[in-house]
Order: structure tokens, then C-alpha cells, then sequence
């Protein structure tokens, strides 16, 4: 099962215990993935949609357990995309008509059939309500990637309306969440991996949460020892080039002007250097006699090196 896959699992096992926060999360199913249809005598019905079966049973239980609804569910197979899709559907035009009264929606939709796309604010003005609202709007329309290649969660909208409310919900809770049009429908999205972090912490999605996080840890463990490794490869190719460089350097003027008349200190720097080219400045400050640090042993052999660039300099005005 993917992550957005377990997100939703866990979000459809849970069940607000206050009747005022089933209502909201209702309001999301309806609003997200739900038709009004109404008749020519002005009954009307309620359909909510989705091609995943623990979602389409959270919704039967939410009117059941809301409002003591008897809902009835079609499956239909579609062997041409290989996939089933499932309908709750209310049909009794008093039960409907309870449903969109309670959810803020009654007469707001016109016509013999309609989506419901608006939510009304009144439904999740309180916080627990609206965390209720955002579990509903993710189980309906949402998805997210897989936290192992990338951090992205989304809902999709077919207003931008609905997309504005979604999204003013999400930053109610200081998300920052965006708005990108696709197609013919309106993403609300986060991008942030810390984002998405506190948006399952709103939703309640603990369990998937702690998988989450235990991902992040991972992949920052691994970026840190990725950049270490980088740091420290850099930091041998840089002293393997300065090792090489002196080396050349000392043998350079070995073969040009000798060793005898130059400093005792210098000379012996120069034949350590010679004796022992893979040694770091440490290691080689530590086999003169009598030892000296790191930048006593790099003064000299900078010294050597601008004494060979001096030499070139002069061996080339000869020339």
C-alpha cells in the first residue's frame, strides 16, 4: 500500500466522538466528492463518490452514526481502467434534505443536478471542527507522495472557491498552503516535508505521522553523511594537489639550483617532503627534528614553493 494509501487507512478508522465535527467532516465528503441531484418534482438525493472502499464505508458510518440515516452503496467496475468505484447514496428526499440542512448547504445549489462545490464556514468555525473538515477534504480529494523520493501533499478541487477555503483552513493553522491551478480543477498543496509533518498532526493521522518522521530522520542522516563524505573528499583532493604541487616544486629546484645553498631549515623540509609525499602537514611537521606544528612546516613549504616560482621566472628571462 502507498503512504497516501496509509494516510487515508488511518484516517477513515477515526471517528470524531462530537456530533458537531461529523458534521463538518461530512460537509467535506459532500462538498469534495458529492452530488445533489434534485428532480422535477424538487425531491432531491444525495451521491458521494470514491474508488476507495474505507473511505466509502467512513461515509456511510458518518451519516449513520450523525444523523441514524439508512444509506444505500452501488460498485461499479470499469474493466476498461481496471477499477471499482463506490456510491453512498441517500435517497429519501427528507433524509437529504436533513444532510444538506445540518452540512449548511440547502439551498445554495440550483438546477436538476448540481455538485456541491461550497462549504459553508459556519460548519468548522471551531478548531476541532476544523481539523474534522481538513481529515474529510484529504480523505475525499487528497493524496500525497511518497516521503522516501519526495514531500508533497495535495487536494484537488473542482472550484477555486472551494480550493480559497481549503487552503484559509489549512493556514488557520499556520500551514502555508498554495493554490495552483490544473486543468480544469484548483490544487491546494504543501511542499514542505515540516508542512506535511503538522498537517497529519491536524488530521490526527499519528501513526502515519511517526512513519513520516522516522523517514525524515533517515534521509537526513543520510544527507548529512553525504555532505561530510563530499567535505572530506574535497578536503583530500585539495591536500593530495598541495602534496603534489610541493613535491614538483622541491624536485624542481633540486634539478635547477640545488640544495646547498639553502636555508637548513628549508632543505630539510624539502627532503621530509620528498622522502614522505603522501604525509599531511601534521605528520610531516612531526618527523622534523626537532618537530614543529602545522603552520611552521606549511611556512616552509610555501617558502620552497614561491623560491621555485622565482626560479622558473629566472630560468625563463634566460631563456
Amino acid at each position: 500500500m502507498s503512504f497516501s494509501g496509509k494516510v487515508r487507512e488511518e484516517l477513515s478508522s477515526s471517528m470524531s466522538p462530537a456530533r458537531h465535527c461529523q458534521i463538518a467532516e461530512l460537509a467535506a465528503f459532500i462538498g469534495l466528492c458529492g452530488t445533489v441531484v434534485i428532480n422535477s418534482f424538487d425531491q432531491c438525493s444525495i451521491k458521494i463518490h470514491s474508488e476507495n472502499l474505507l473511505v466509502a464505508r467512513k461515509v456511510f458510518t458518518l451519516i449513520e452514526k450523525t444523523f441514524n440515516i439508512k444509506t444505500d452503496i452501488s460498485v461499479r467496475r470499469n474493466i476498461a481502467k481496471q477499477s471499482i468505484s463506490y456510491a453512498v447514496i441517500i435517497r429519501q428526499h427528507k433524509d437529504a434534505l436533513r444532510v444538506l440542512q445540518a452540512t449548511k448547504m440547502i439551498g445554495e445549489h440550483q438546477g436538476k443536478a448540481e455538485n456541491v462545490r461550497v462549504f459553508n464556514p459556519i460548519v468548522y468555525q471551531q478548531m476541532c471542527c476544523r481539523r474534522a473538515f481538513l481529515r474529510g477534504a484529504f480523505q475525499a480529494a487528497g493524496s500525497m507522495s511518497d516521503p522516501n523520493k519526495s514531500y508533497h501533499l495535495e487536494i484537488v478541487c473542482a472550484s477555486q472557491e472551494a480550493a480559497e477555503q481549503i487552503r484559509d483552513v489549512m493556514c488557520s493553522f499556520e500551514l502555508d498552503a498554495k493554490i495552483v491551478p490544473r486543468k480544469k480543477s484548483f490544487v491546494v498543496y504543501l511542499k514542505e516535508g515540516s508542512q506535511i509533518v503538522d498537517i497529519l498532526n491536524v488530521m490526527e493521522a499519528h501513526v502515519s505521522l511517526m512513519e513520516l518522521e522516522n523517514v525524515r530522520i533517515l534521509k537526513e542522516m543520510r544527507n548529512t553523511v553525504n555532505r561530510r563524505v563530499n567535505c572530506e573528499t574535497a578536503n583530500i583532493n585539495k591536500t593530495v594537489s598541495a602534496a603534489v604541487k610541493q613535491v614538483e616544486d622541491i624536485t624542481y629546484l633540486r634539478d635547477t639550483i640545488g640544495f646547498d645553498n639553502m636555508p637548513e631549515n628549508l632543505v630539510e623540509a624539502a627532503m621530509t617532503r620528498l622522502d614522505h609525499p603522501d604525509a599531511t602537514l601534521k605528520e610531516l611537521g612531526e618527523l622534523l627534528t626537532p618537530p614543529v606544528g602545522k603552520s611552521g612546516i606549511n611556512h616552509r613549504l610555501r617558502k620552497l614553493s614561491e623560491m621555485a616560482d622565482r626560479v622558473r621566472q629566472e630560468q625563463g628571462g634566460l631563456l
